[in-house]
């Protein structure tokens, strides 16, 4: 690349964009601190007291909401430095996706939402992306949830429990196929968790009768 363009070899890649960067013989690491840290100061919240979870449990927003309106510019400016923050933090992707409908019109009930995201960054500020180079098999973990007719605006579903836990065995599955084509490793058996005891018993014996009927249409 010398020989060809007029360069300068900066040596391994530290920082990007907002993106740190730590690089050794054995993982990569990526994290966003020092931008997290920024996207508090700026909401004056960086002292405040950090939280376990991003999303209260069950918390359902509508956008027929009646409570006072908010800053629509303050508010598309922290939703937009969270939805930055994706890039290493896939934990937020949920709760950021559920308040990024409301934009349009956010009220205090959609900020105190965004605040409880943004406690939830104070206390995960040294949490990021890890890549590490393993020798011998690979475990993968997955998550399934869904609901029926949770969108209190127009009642769509998340799919169904059975239906989206055989979409996630699906990706679970391919997943596990490509990446030990990919590192020529071992892939175990994926284990995929749920919270459903009916859709668990279906999948442990997957007879049909009239109340899985749904399933076969």
């Amino acid at each position: 690349m010398k020989k060809l363009f007029n360069m300068s070899d900066l040596g391994l890649l530290s920082y990007y964009l907002g993106i740190e960067v730590c690089q050794n013989s054995q993982r990569i690491t990526l994290n966003q601190s020092t931008y997290a840290r920024k996207v508090l100061d700026k909401c004056g919240m960086k002292d405040c007291n950090p939280s376990k979870i991003p999303m209260e449990p069950r918390l359902k927003l509508s956008k027929e909401s009646t409570i006072p309106p908010v800053d629509t510019t303050l508010y598309r400016s922290i939703v937009g430095s969270l939805r930055y923050l994706l890039h290493t933090h896939p934990d937020l992707a949920f709760s950021v996706v559920m308040v990024s409908r409301y934009m349009e019109k956010p009220t205090t009930e959609y900020m105190a939402t965004v605040k409880h995201i943004l406690r939830y960054v104070k206390g995960t500020l040294n949490l990021g992306c890890v890549y590490e180079k393993k020798v011998g098999s690979l475990e993968l973990i997955g998550y399934s949830d869904s609901d029926l007719a949770g969108d209190t605006n127009d009642r769509k579903s998340t799919s169904a429990e059975y239906i989206a836990t055989c979409t996630a065995a699906c990706q679970g599955v391919w997943l596990g196929l490509l990446l030990a084509y990919l590192l020529r490793i071992e892939v175990k058996k994926v284990v995929l968790k749920i919270d459903n005891q009916s859709a668990i018993a279906l999948s442990k014996n997957s007879v049909h009768h009239e109340r899985s009927k749904h399933i076969d249409t």
